[in-house]
């Protein structure tokens, strides 16, 4: 069983800074790579940014120069710090891993269960 558990969400006024983690527990063997997904009310899913097991990292234009997504792999723990947010940041954001488990060969795809994010204006 693997588990992805997201925090670090709140209320923040337009301008400021928020720092969201979620840590995979249970049976990791290895995470490929790490992502966050958001989803405002009344749309889809859409994509934020993630980071590869090496490093590499790929964000939304709508976050480029704002948003900073890394992990510590030793923590299974990925982080999105975010600054200068937006009332159009605000949302539900969910992380997702790929993640090879404890004794399969095979790589899986996992989501927590979100965290609120609501920038004022």
């Amino acid at each position: 069983q693997v588990q992805l558990v997201e925090s670090g969400g709140g209320l923040v006024q337009a301008g400021g800074s928020l720092r969201l983690s979620c840590t995979a527990s249970g049976s990791v063997f290895s995470i490929n790579y790490m992502a966050w997904y958001r989803q405002a009310p009344g749309k889809q899913r859409e994509f934020v940014a993630i980071i590869g097991s090496g490093g590499t990292t790929q964000y939304a234009d709508s976050v480029k120069g704002r948003f900073t997504i890394s992990r510590d792999n030793a923590k299974n723990t990925v982080y999105l710090q975010m600054n200068s947010l937006k009332p159009e940041d605000t949302g539900v954001y969910y992380c997702n891993a790929n993640i090879v488990r404890s004794g399969n060969t095979n790589s899986y795809n996992y989501w927590g269960q979100g965290t609120q994010v609501t920038v004022s204006s």
